[in-house]
């Protein structure tokens, strides 16, 4: 049966649970027979909560059952009908690595579109293909689910964006605590439903709680933090979460808190169990209990580490350590009846997600996975993060008969829509191909321009493949095969204009995963003569996986396979955009001695889970830049895509390049090839339109001195190209607000290691910025008038409500985020974010927005850890913007007396 859900507000009651996805009935007749446990076990009345069930099951479990159930990959027990379960999977901006999924814009994205209805629903859309996700694996395989089909998701990353080196802060909300908890809090709504009896999905808001980075030091360094900044900053978007979300699980980070690594911290007891009354379960972050004996070297084996960290709360391993719990009860390190304590934690979540008897989400079907509505909802995610940054002549937006050059190396890079923990997009919307839609094909000429960074591979562009010699279509003639030994015909047959797939755990329309392979002909033209990198993106082989299977020719020869791409990379460091443990798949030197059309051809099969594969190569650069420059004199426009991809800034990556240190950055500026491309480009004379991809900021002063206009996309998603290409051309008025401060340089910040917040975000760096917090210009202008406090006194621990008239005193339609900053008597931050409403207005329409202040919103945080508020005067201000970046208009407030939050 096909059920039509829209992204918000399912409520699936009415559907019958189906028996091939519930517990005991999913087994086979004959192993029920044999297996099957009596409907009298209490673990299987339904009338009991789920916590006396689930206290009976973990009653009936061995000792070595039970630590096998601790650990991420849990295997099955037959004779209690447990299903084998896989605990990890990832949901930061859409179901990551299952397959294809809606993919919506990384997470600062997200953020950026200041609209937490929107977070919501998305949410909401995620958990439903993620159901989607898992019945389908449980119809393929009714004995369990593996890793990345489970229900239970460990997102979203709330840490704090604290500096912007960090890479993977574009995983998370942004810089202010405020803004990162009232989005977490709607998005882990969205993910875990009415939460009365099943939950559709558990969120799971990570890494508890003091984690920024430094990446390479992440499984050995500590983090002394004060009393002030962890109340002030570091623990505001957690509590949120738990307390306002009730988030049903939390995951503990790498790093050491005050000398306790985070998975053994006493904050997980006493502030996490005790301050906030979290009653769910509390999973590592992967193998961060091994860290504790390797990296923070604090406990001389397995089984002293992991009873440590069971004792303090950390009731599920990801990694394999907890394997030497048996033997930690036996040494008398723990007792059993506390293991009992984290395993029920976890059976009541199985209980309580279907997992053991079903429940009303097992119907949805795999047509909710990137179906129509969601597939709207990622473009409308991805216009509303476009923030345009800077537009001083008004050049945009376009208007539309403009011959346009669309240059740089993120015009047409699959991964700079992605982002990092992505699942497979369905026709991913590039930017080159959405102007080519957007302006007409022949108003569009196009030249890559440059590589993100010098000496980085990148695939190859479109322009130097063609399916025959005196062909002028782009890209090389693909032919797919339904089996793996390239037999018979065809069954799809097209032109791929750039070799740059992502198959990961999914294939091609009409194919079958991990059973087809395809031959690429045609010829390769080098733009000069001269020695080449050429390679083929794959990932290493792991332990016990096969290799991977592709072959390349190049005029006949054969030039590229596995074992010589592993030859080659011996003694290199680039690792592919990922931390390697093996040696990486490496390109190969290749010389052209000319210019003219080369034979190639690729027969790739797939026969390894690559994330990534591409064709790709490390050609000289000023050749590219010299065709960016003539594809600007010929056109009236230049739209240049620069910026990064999450194969430079991410998660502990072995990438060394120049700005970029192990996943981190250590410069704020745009990579220097991509500067070069961009001051030759803006001396032919022609208008320059810059568009960012990038999680985290760029800070480039010659750029804001010679741009025409300036807008971030981040990595968009999707329906990414198609969104740029709509702000751009006024179809969509822009009205992201950055979630962070764009600095002027590092040099301007603390040290990345100091963990104390003086000196850093909005709320505490005074020296002048490029881009503050906030910020976003629009094509249309709103006017504010009339702030109003619905009290204009009130007591400490009273709420007020507070009101704006915003008035859309342009000419065209447009969102508004209407910011409100409170100002608060003797604290040492700025005024700070205490409220926010993402609004839609038409020309010349009015509307009262009305915002509510708390007494968290009005509390401050003393240098004892203690949040209170104070008697005096305060300063409500509204705007688009930070009080004193934008125009705001404001409203007294009178506190008198004073009053301690808990914490």
């Amino acid at each position: 049966m096909t059920r039509t859900l829209t992204p918000a507000g399912r409520l699936l009651a009415s559907v019958a649970p189906l028996a091939l996805f519930i517990g005991l009935s999913a087994l086979p007749v004959s192993s029920q027979a044999a297996t099957a446990p009596s409907p009298a076990e209490a673990y299987l009345n339904k009338s009991l909560t789920p916590e006396a069930r689930a206290r009976d099951l973990v009653s009936r479990m061995t000792l070595e059952e039970k630590a096998a159930q601790m650990q991420d990959n849990a295997p099955a027990i037959p004779r209690l009908g447990l299903k084998r379960y896989g605990w990890w999977n990832e949901v930061l901006h859409g179901v990551a690595r299952a397959g294809h999924a809606t993919v919506y814009p990384q997470a600062i994205g997200l953020a950026a579109t200041w609209d937490a209805p929107l977070m919501h629903d998305i949410g909401d859309a995620i958990a439903i293909e993620g159901r989607a996700n898992h019945n389908a694996a449980l119809a393929r395989d009714p004995s369990g689910t593996d890793r990345y089909f489970g229900v239970n998701y460990w997102s979203p990353n709330i840490n704090i964006f604290r500096d912007p080196r960090w890479g993977r802060g574009q995983e998370t909300y942004g810089e202010d605590p405020y803004l990162t908890g009232h989005m977490a809090v709607a998005f882990i709504r969205g993910i875990q439903g009415d939460g009365t009896l099943h939950y559709k999905g558990i969120a799971t808001p990570k890494h508890f709680v003091v984690h920024s980075g430094p990446e390479p030091l992440r499984h050995g360094f500590n983090v002394d933090v004060s009393p002030f900044d962890l109340e002030d900053t570091y623990t505001p978007a957690f509590r949120a979460a738990i307390v306002d979300a009730k988030a049903d699980s939390l995951m503990c980070a790498y790093n050491a808190i005050d000398g306790f690594p985070a998975c053994e911290s006493p904050l997980l007891q006493h502030r996490l169990r005790e301050d906030w009354g979290f009653k769910g379960f509390v999973v590592t972050d992967c193998d961060s209990i091994d860290d504790m004996v390797t990296g923070h070297k604090k406990y001389p084996d397995a089984a002293s580490a992991s009873a440590a960290a069971v004792k303090a709360g950390a009731d599920l391993d990801c990694g394999s350590t907890y394997k030497a719990l048996p033997d930690a009860v036996k040494r008398g390190l723990i007792s059993e009846g506390e293991l009992d304590v984290s395993l029920e934690r976890l059976m009541t979540a199985r209980i309580r997600m279907g997992l053991i008897d079903g429940g009303k989400y097992d119907a949805i079907p795999a047509s909710e996975i990137n179906s129509t509505a969601h597939r709207a909802l990622a473009l409308r995610t991805a216009e509303e993060a476009i923030v345009l940054l800077s537009n001083p002549k008004g050049l945009l937006p376009l208007t539309g008969g403009e011959r346009i050059a669309v240059i740089g190396p993120n015009a047409q890079l699959l991964q700079s829509i992605e982002g990092n923990y992505t699942g497979a997009p369905v026709n991913p919307s590039l930017p080159l191909d959405a102007m080519r839609t957007a302006f007409g094909a022949q108003n569009v000429s196009y030249a890559p321009g440059a590589p993100l960074v010098d000496g980085m591979r990148m695939p190859v562009p479109e322009s130097f493949l063609h399916p025959a010699a005196a062909s002028a279509v782009a890209g090389l003639k693909g032919e797919y095969f339904d089996n793996k030994t390239f037999t018979g015909t065809a069954k799809l047959t097209r032109v791929d204009p750039v070799i740059n797939f992502d198959f990961y755990r999914t294939a091609p329309d009409g194919f079958e995963p991990m059973n087809f392979s395809v031959r690429w002909t045609g010829v390769l033209v080098p733009p000069v003569a001269g020695t080449y990198k050429l390679g083929f993106r794959m990932q290493p082989p792991r332990q016990g996986q096969p290799m991977p299977e592709v072959k390349v020719w190049v005029d006949g020869k054969l030039v590229i396979t596995p074992e010589l791409a592993q030859a080659a990379g011996k003694d290199q460091a680039y690792c592919g955009g990922g931390a390697c443990a093996q040696p990486p798949m490496a390109p190969v030197a290749i010389t052209f001695t000319d210019t003219r059309p080369h034979d190639i051809r690729i027969d790739y099969v797939r026969a390894a889970e690559d994330r990534s594969i591409s064709l790709d190569w490390v050609a000289p650069v000023q050749p590219l830049i010299d065709g960016a420059v003539a594809a600007a004199r010929a056109s009236d426009i230049v739209v240049a895509f620069v910026g990064l991809s999450p194969d430079l800034e991410g998660e502990e990556m072995a990438v060394n390049y120049p700005g970029f240190s192990g996943g981190d950055r250590t410069s704020l500026a745009l990579p220097d090839t991509q500067q070069q491309m961009l001051k030759a480009v803006k001396a032919t004379g022609k208008k320059l339109v810059v568009v960012y991809l990038t999680g985290g900021a760029i800070s480039d002063p010659w750029v804001e001195q010679n741009a025409d206009a300036v807008v971030q996309a981040w990595y968009p998603g999707e329906a990414g190209g198609e969104a740029i290409a709509r702000v751009l051309t006024g179809k969509v008025s822009p009205a992201g607000r950055l979630p962070y401060t764009v600095y002027r340089d590092v040099a301007d910040l603390p040290a990345f290691e100091n963990y104390s917040m003086k000196g850093r975000t909005y709320r505490y760096f005074d020296g002048p910025v490029l881009y503050p917090f906030g910020h976003g210009l629009s094509y249309t202008h709103f006017a504010y008038a009339d702030p109003k406090l619905s009290a204009p006194a009130i007591t400490a621990g009273e709420t007020v409500t507070a009101s704006v008239t915003v008035r859309n005193a342009g000419k065209r339609d447009s969102d508004e985020v209407v910011q409100l900053y409170v100002a608060k008597p003797g604290d040492a931050a700025k005024p700070v974010l205490a409220g926010f409403s993402r609004v839609h207005l038409k020309a010349g329409e009015s509307r009262v927005v009305n915002l509510k202040l708390d007494s968290r919103a009005l509390s401050q945080v003393d240098a004892q850890g203690t949040r209170k508020v104070v008697p005096g005067a305060y300063t409500v201000n509204f705007g688009g913007g930070q009080p004193g970046h934008a125009e705001t208009v404001s409203a007294g407030l009178t506190v008198t007396g004073e009053t301690n939050l808990p914490k």
